[in-house]
């Protein structure tokens, strides 16, 4: 998470992870601007570089190669990391409309969202054909079609739809990677038939008659059949529909015609191109909306050029320095395409053939420099330099421009005390906009102006009550909300207690009036959605400014004296039940120094984001005979409070413990929570270690969890059905982590063996 002394003055929005994008991140990283504030909206944590996806499904590159990690670079840049689509804009207000989430203010915007084969009016193709674009999508998709080929016996027909670069690339590489893969098997490589289908009378029109020509060659060697003035009218899921022919016969359909547009940019009411690419100006700017710029596939460029990943990574570097520009107000600079470039185009095997005007080559020693370059690309966002300077170095420079300065002239000195607490106006604006908050038994809420909620208290249950706090470590302050929400309620469901209200401490980062409200609304509609579900209410709360983004939780809940559940009450014979896997700790440590990829980030966001409510039902359901949920101290330092509270010991099975994806990696990397060294010292109780302290997972025994699971006794001979109740619940990583023994001694001990017998 971020923190600046500088109030933040302009938000800045980049959607889309593409290929120009990823330059202003790491531009604005190597040279922040102080007071300017990069929030970037992707749907994909990793966005595939286009030069190098032939190489990929062809067998050349693995998936990391040819992926820029979205969560290190959107961390250097200083920029919070939104994972989510975009679904549309309130071009008024200034707000990019998010599926599944509050809208997303913005000062200037930018659109960087790529294109998607165009299918429109081609009936059955949404269905049945394999479109190359979202390319995360491709590559599932992908992954399947080689276990069919694999798996299946007789001719497979694969037809290609596309004369264009990316179509013929694919082509070669589909062939390539069958070919290889049914050879090492000892299969027979010609069962794979592969066509390619083109509605015009050449190959890559955009290209020179050179080019063509070797590549027909080549096609016409490797045996894949080029059919021109095919153009593709149905598709079925075993037959295409050509206009003026006869129908083929067809296994699998890819899918790599003429780009086509997002619905939303036209639809919000920006000047949109007969296709519904953005139309924009010489300086990448919007032609109806002077603060939305747009680049890559999706912009409609004066001289209409061709659609192509080269332009969009020029773009970067002119979409950044104007970004800047627009944000103090400063002349914009303008973007010069190049007249000429060379295109490097692979073959599926390790050759390539090089395009450039009117001339032409091939050869391997193309492809081996068409993969100097994209390596050396990607390594310029996949290994990153240390900043510049920081943003109290630039300050002093001007670079936030006149008028930035003058608004962070206005908040830059920031008060304490009550003289912290955000302004009623902001506040009482953020309460009217959150869902109304009332149940029964809270006499007064957060609809009223007393001075604290007042409960009534049910007949014969027990009060349960619990609180929470932690700075933010996610720059997204409404996942940040629902993970803090679900870590504070963690607790009640850890006791058998249902969550009836909860009070909330919010700590959020100064700067302008609509920034602050805008991100305590974000941060509240998170909590207040994770509250709702588990069927309690928000009742009231504090919230200051303050440097950094911060919350918590006082949890109040009833349960029934005979249903709530202790850390004591182990018995001997139980096994101890883990209902979400460990890791987050040295995962989220790992984020903060930009060295975990950002799918592991996912991963643990996801378990956080998991609530512990359906679970604490099943394992009450399956006669829990203690409960707690596994927090700050780790496994074993939250085993170790149950087993002294219950006077037995407990034996761990290190080898079964389920491990969030890349926690042994940074593990191993000797990256660890902050808190590690002080749950190591717990180790004191382990017993027989032997082999265990050099075990890979022995590191995560110490790992604190956020937003972690639940660890219950259950008896031994309930445990399976336990185990598959709660996978069917969707707690797919639970397990039976360890057993309950009677105690060798007045103080309680953990042993640790290699797996359940």
């Amino acid at each position: 998470m971020q923190s600046s002394q500088v109030p933040v003055v302009k938000d800045v929005v980049l959607v889309g992870g593409g290929h120009a994008h990823v330059a202003v991140l790491r531009r604005f990283g190597m040279d922040p601007l102080p007071g300017v504030r990069l929030t970037l909206i992707t749907r994909d944590v990793h966005t595939p570089y286009s030069g190098m996806l032939p190489g990929l499904v062809a067998g050349h590159y693995s998936y990391d190669d040819c992926h820029i990690d979205l969560g290190p670079l959107a961390r250097f840049a200083g920029a919070r990391l939104y994972h989510a689509t975009a679904e549309g804009l309130d071009l008024d207000n200034r707000q990019v409309l998010v599926a599944g989430r509050p809208p997303v203010n913005f000062d200037l915007l930018s659109i960087n969202v790529g294109s998607r084969p165009q299918a429109a009016g081609v009936e059955g193709a949404l269905q049945h054909v394999m479109p190359v674009k979202p390319i995360d999508t491709w590559l599932q998709r992908w992954q399947d079609l080689q276990r069919r080929v694999l798996d299946g016996a007789g001719v497979f027909r694969i037809s290609v739809v596309g004369g264009g670069a990316g179509g013929v690339e694919m082509a070669l590489s589909i062939q390539h990677r069958l070919h290889s893969l049914l050879a090492a098997r000892g299969g027979d490589p010609g069962r794979v038939q592969i066509e390619l289908l083109h509605d015009a009378e050449t190959l890559l029109q955009n290209h020179s008659p050179g080019v063509r020509r070797r590549f027909e060659r080549v096609m016409q060697q490797r045996g894949i059949t080029l059919l021109y003035g095919h153009r593709v009218i149905s598709v079925s899921a075993d037959q295409l529909q050509i206009a003026g022919h006869p129908s083929r016969v067809t296994d699998a359909v890819i899918w790599t015609t003429q780009a086509a547009a997002p619905a939303w940019p036209g639809a919000a009411g920006l000047a949109v191109d007969g296709d519904g690419f953005v139309r924009v100006n010489d300086f990448l700017q919007s032609r109806s909306h002077p603060r939305v710029f747009a680049a890559g596939d999706v912009a409609a460029l004066p001289d209409a050029r061709p659609k192509s990943g080269v332009f969009a990574v020029r773009q970067g570097a002119v979409l950044a320095e104007n970004l800047r520009r627009a944000s103090s107000g400063r002349p914009l600079r303008r973007y010069r395409p190049q007249r000429r470039f060379l295109g490097l185009i692979s073959t599926g095997d390790r050759y390539a053939i090089a395009s450039r005007g009117g001339w032409s080559a091939q050869g391997k020693w193309l492809w081996t420099l068409k993969d100097w370059i994209d390596r050396r690309f990607m390594q310029r966002f996949n290994v990153l330099p240390e900043p510049m300077e920081g943003p109290a170095v630039k300050l002093a420079s001007g670079v936030a421009d006149r008028q930035a300065l003058e608004q962070l002239s206005a908040t830059a000195m920031r008060c304490g005390g009550c003289g912290a607490k955000v302004g009623s106006t902001v506040l009482g604006r953020v309460v009217a906009r959150l869902p109304p908050q009332r149940t029964d038994g809270l006499m007064l809420g957060l609809d009223t102006p007393d001075d604290a909620a007042v409960l009534a208290l049910p007949d014969g249950k027990l009060l349960a009550q619990s609180v929470d706090y932690f700075r933010a470590f996610i720059d997204d302050p409404y996942l940040f909300g629902k993970i803090a929400a679900n870590h504070a309620l963690g607790d009640l469901y850890a006791m058998g207690a249902q969550p009836h209200s909860a009070l909330a401490i919010a700590s959020v980062p100064f700067g302008r009036e609509q920034i602050v409200e805008q991100t305590l609304f974000e941060l509240m509609s998170g909590a207040v959605e994770v509250i709702g579900e588990a069927g309690a209410v928000l009742a009231g709360g504090h919230s200051s400014e303050g440097a950094e983004l911060a919350f918590g939780l006082a949890a109040n809940g009833f349960v029934d004296p005979g249903a709530l559940l202790r850390k004591a009450g182990l018995r001997p014979g139980d096994m101890l039940v883990l209902t979400k896997p460990l890791g987050t700790g040295t995962l989220l440590a790992a984020d903060m120094r930009g060295r975990a990829k950002g799918r592991w980030i996912d991963g643990a966001i996801a378990s956080m984001l998991l609530s512990n409510r359906a679970a604490a039902t099943c394992v009450q359901r399956f006669g829990a005979s203690a409960c707690t949920d596994v927090t700050g101290f780790g496994l074993l330092g939250h085993v170790l409070e149950m087993a002294r509270a219950s006077r037995v010991d407990v034996q761990l099975f290190i080898d079964d413990l389920p491990l969030l994806d890349g926690a042994v990696a940074t593990v191993k990397a000797g990256i660890v929570s902050s808190l590690q060294s002080e749950n190591l010292r717990l180790r004191h109780a382990v017993r027989d270690l032997g082999d265990a302290g050099r075990h890979p997972h022995y590191a995560l025994l110490f790992d604190p969890q956020t937003a972690g699971g639940l660890l219950a006794g259950i008896a031994a001979d309930r445990a399976t059905d336990c185990i598959a109740a709660l996978r069917e619940l969707g707690y797919d990583a639970a397990a039976v982590v360890g057993s309950v023994v009677p105690a060798a001694g007045s103080e309680a001990s953990i042993g640790v063996a290699g797996g359940r017998t």
